[in-house]
């Protein structure tokens, strides 16, 4: 699934399309996810989709379940996703709401309770991408692993145990994913084409 995320982003770099400032994060995610789709072969044993809700996790009514940025979902049983959260990162220390995510509701169980493995990614304005994962290192107190199956690319994996709700059949170990997408040029008050690295 981390293939089609790259394949994605590349195509996403190809198109050179226009972000609106006002509503970054969403607006990047929306074309991330149909640059996905448009990689994809059809063949394979998931569909992708953006903005799915997680109804396993759902509180109560009123409430509404969570909903997430990306998700594959898995066609022989739908209630199983695989998910991606996007954040974007003003700068290689701006990592607050991305760490808020993993802790609260990666390893609440909250997000993807029947996968043992999701992924976070950032979408970074301005600065080194390789930085962002120091930083991400400090404030998750874990080791950040290089990808072996994309050694070239800005991805790292984290492993921590969940806390799963007493009861759950949700797995334990979980394994985080951290791709960071460049978009130099980009920002929250213009509305301009990015330069994706």
């Amino acid at each position: 699934m981390l293939r089609r995320v790259w394949e994605g982003s590349d195509l996403l770099e190809q198109t050179r399309l226009v972000f609106d400032g006002g509503d970054l994060e969403r607006s990047i995610t929306e074309r991330l996810e149909s640059c996905i789709q448009e990689s994809m072969s059809g063949d394979e044993p998931f569909t992708v989709q953006h903005g799915p809700y997680e109804r396993e996790t759902k509180l109560p009514a009123p409430a509404q379940p969570p909903q997430y940025d990306i998700a594959f979902v898995f066609r022989a049983d739908p209630r199983v996703m695989w998910p991606l959260e996007a954040k974007v990162l003003e700068t290689p220390r701006a990592v607050a709401a991305y760490v808020h995510d993993v802790n609260e509701q990666y390893l609440t169980c909250r997000y993807a309770p029947f996968s043992a493995s999701g992924a976070m990614v950032g979408y970074l304005l301005t600065g080194n991408a390789a930085d962002v994962f120091t930083t991400l290192s400090g404030r998750l107190a874990c080791s950040l692993e290089p990808s072996v199956h994309h050694v070239e690319r800005m991805e790292r994996y984290s492993d921590h145990v969940r806390a799963v709700p007493h009861g759950k059949p949700y797995p334990s170990p979980f394994r985080c994913h951290h791709v960071i997408l460049s978009f130099e040029g980009v920002s929250r008050t213009k509305t301009l084409a990015p330069n994706v690295v």
